[in-house]
């Protein structure tokens, strides 16, 4: 199961749409690589099945990511900590804003954390006021839930 954004969802089933349209290219280029001769020694039709393997490859990944996503749907109040919430926290290093997303959608640099990082696991079900410790590679971290909107 994947937590998904309506935008993130909505971006992957475009991406899927694309990828099934590059399918005619792809089969083109093996298609006229194959009228060149000799297929062993190739480069272009080695080049367009290796081509063909990832695109069909990504094609079955959005196609589960897909059929499998709940997504996201954004709320009011959160009253604790939960996929879709943000929270404002505070740790020795000052305070810090963090959305809680799916893992399709973490991007920790700006502030994303998946439910499914060690962070994201610690900040789910936690309330304002509430601490949580976790284990970092760079040891052990210490934060205080100030805020969930």
């Amino acid at each position: 199961m994947k937590y998904l954004t309506k935008e993130k969802f909505n971006e992957l089933k475009q991406e899927l749409e694309d990828l099934k349209l590059k399918r005619n290219a792809i089969s083109n280029r093996i298609h006229q690589a194959k009228e060149l001769g000799d297929l062993s020694e190739n480069a272009e039709y080695t080049e367009a099945k290796e081509a063909q393997a990832f695109n069909e490859g990504r094609i079955q990944e959005l196609k589960q990511i897909i059929r499998d996503a709940v997504l996201i749907l954004k709320k009011t109040k959160c009253d604790s900590v939960e996929v879709g919430c943000s929270i404002i926290v505070k740790n020795k290093e000052g305070k810090r804003d963090f959305s809680i997303v799916g893992s399709e959608e973490a991007d920790p640099l700006n502030g994303k954390i998946s439910n499914e990082s060690p962070l994201g696991k610690a900040f789910l079900g936690k309330r304002k006021g509430d601490e949580i410790m976790v284990q970092t590679p760079r040891g052990k971290a210490y934060y205080k839930v100030l805020e969930i909107k």
